[in-house]
């Protein structure tokens, strides 16, 4: 009888701590392929690689519930609002300072900044 309760708390333990090891491989945020994307760019600056750059934040902001967290990685909105600001899309570029700003209470000043900014460029302009 003990040797039987042995086997057992032995193969009860053993199921413990191999359920610790389970391959449950849920990143904390779903960059998709942005990475790639973003060294296409630095690598080729063209206007083809931005635009890929921008699809793949776009995606992976669109995929962002899919990741452990269910939010949007840290820096894609504020990257995205930057692309933006470079296509002349300030509206959208503001936009995307002031999500980034929200999801991330850290990159306030900055994001403030960089709205500051954008809001001077549309005032110039508007009186020209």
């Amino acid at each position: 009888m003990k040797i039987k309760s042995l086997h057992l708390l032995f193969f009860a333990t053993l199921l413990v701590l191999t359920a610790g090891c389970s391959t449950h491989n849920t990143a904390l945020y779903n960059y998709g392929d942005y990475s790639e994307s973003y060294y296409a760019d630095v690598k080729a600056h063209s206007t083809e690689s931005q635009l890929q750059l921008q699809k793949s934040i776009e995606a992976a902001i669109e995929n962002a519930k899919d990741s452990q967290s269910g939010r949007v990685a840290p820096g894609l909105y504020a990257n995205l609002g930057y692309i933006y600001l470079k296509e002349g899309q300030n509206k959208k570029a503001i936009e995307s300072f002031k999500k980034e700003k929200a999801l991330y209470p850290e990159s306030a000043k900055f994001m403030d900044r960089m709205i500051k900014k954008v809001a001077m460029l549309e005032e110039n302009k508007d009186e020209k």
